[in-house]
């Protein structure tokens, strides 16, 4: 084990598992070398089952750097069809080449035939009698391609040591990667945790204020003047100093300027401003980075990941093609009777342990991995019950797994990754181990 890069501890990964150096290189560096393809548990009819039972389309579209949000809105437009009947399971990342299913309602096979979208190739597979949905995604398969590897032939020995953590197979914390945090200005979980302490002039302040060196540097001084106008209560000359492609930020100086930002409630508004779903985001910001810091601290402790100990909370798992999911919705407290048997569940497969996405209705752990799991809430100030909050910023909770595994295949001229991961869980989290790179030179 070894100490990770300052950015990532910033968002809760102090560690790596692996001791081996990192093979080096960068990915990404276009999008062919990044390719996701969706594992969906969605079953489509023929295309000529009758469409008045099976009123959506269903097709499968490679997107070559498509912003999932932006290709479903160009595709409602060819059709000349509302962007509501357009549906899909999961999105995804612009900087790649991905291949997911996508439901539309009310348009026949015919309608399709003159739609042609650039650097999108569309296969009709069938017919649905309902959309997809988020639930529909049971995980995704990567293949990555690593340029400019300084050590390849570390590869191997970094592999033997993640399967050595996984208990057979190659094994890596769960931890939430950069991008949930934000990659170059990683604070939306800081304005979560403000938003739970009820600091609802210190999340905004977080979020519109609070300049980042990796930020553009006229976006910086847009950020610091907003910090001066913080302390003058100086809204219009905040407003005035930032430009436009900080939208967000836009919204909710206006609503200062407008409510007079005096009260809790007029920054609460402010906050409010903000997209449903990024509003949720904060909070699962939140959540995201205590979860890190449990992990963290776990791994400090050296309580192993791929087995419970006394006191832990396990779930136990589905299975989805090749694809083994933990299942959150049954759980179990493991006794110190039953450590043994729920440690062969998870030799199996069967079972994994889990940690805490807290929220109001979220049981911890007892024993050690519940002392863990108190002392970090307590260190960030946090409870279940500060998670009642109004809105979309509430949040029930749940828990998640704390390994994910994989079968991991490893080719060489050049480096080249290729996993299935359940949804949720990062393809990033898995390469780091290999890479070890600072996300900060990226």
């Amino acid at each position: 084990m070894r100490d990770s890069f300052p950015v990532e501890q910033a968002v809760g990964i102090d560690y790596f598992v692996s001791d081996t150096d990192g093979v080096g290189g960068r990915i990404k560096q276009s999008s062919e070398d990044f390719r996701v393809r969706e594992i969906e548990r969605f079953d489509a009819e023929p295309l000529d089952a009758d469409s008045g039972a099976y009123g959506h389309l269903v097709l499968r579209a490679t997107l070559h750097e498509w912003d999932t949000n932006d290709f479903a809105k160009r595709l409602s437009e060819e059709l000349g069809i509302s962007r509501e009947r357009v549906a899909w399971a999961g999105t995804k990342d612009k900087h790649a080449v991905t291949t997911q299913l996508f439901t539309l309602r009310k348009v026949d096979a015919e309608e399709m035939e003159n739609v042609r979208i650039q650097d999108a190739d569309i296969e009709l597979v069938g017919r649905s009698g309902r959309a997809l949905q988020f639930g529909d995604l049971a995980g995704n398969e990567f293949e990555i391609v690593v340029r400019d590897a300084e050590r390849p032939e570390n590869a191997e020995q970094i592999r033997s040591e993640l399967q050595a953590f996984g208990g057979g197979k190659v094994g890596v914390p769960n931890v939430f990667g950069q991008q949930r945090f934000g990659s170059r200005r990683p604070v939306t979980h800081e304005v979560g945790l403000h938003v739970v302490r009820d600091q609802w002039e210190e999340a905004v302040r977080a979020y519109v204020g609070n300049p980042y060196d990796s930020e553009p540097e006229r976006t910086q001084e847009a950020r610091e003047t907003v910090e001066d106008a913080f302390e003058d209560r100086d809204w219009s000359s905040a407003l005035e100093a930032t430009p436009g492609h900080l939208g967000f930020e836009r919204a909710m100086l206006n609503e200062l300027v407008e409510n007079g930002g005096d009260s809790p409630e007029d920054f609460r508004a402010a906050l409010e401003t903000t997209p449903s779903n990024l509003q949720r985001l904060f909070v699962n910001a939140a959540q995201s980075y205590a979860f890190n810091k449990i992990l963290s601290e776990r791994l400090s402790r050296g309580l192993p990941f791929d087995e419970p100990v006394a006191g832990d909370v396990v779930c136990f798992s589905e299975q989805v093609g090749e694809l083994t999911l933990p299942d959150v919705d049954r759980q179990q407290r493991v006794s110190e009777k039953r450590v043994q048997t729920v440690t062969r569940h998870c030799e199996r497969g069967r079972a994994f342990v889990t940690a805490p996405l807290v929220g109001t209705e979220t049981e911890l752990a007892e024993g050690e991995p519940g002392e863990i799991e108190r002392e970090v809430l307590d260190e960030l100030g946090l409870a279940p019950e500060d998670f009642d909050l109004p809105g979309e910023f509430h949040s029930t909770g749940t828990r998640r797994a704390i390994l994910v595994r994989s079968e991991l295949e490893i080719e060489e001229g050049p480096l080249r990754f290729g996993f299935s991961l359940p949804k949720g869980s990062y393809a990033t989290v898995v390469l780091r181990e290999f890479l070890k790179t600072d996300p900060a030179s990226e």
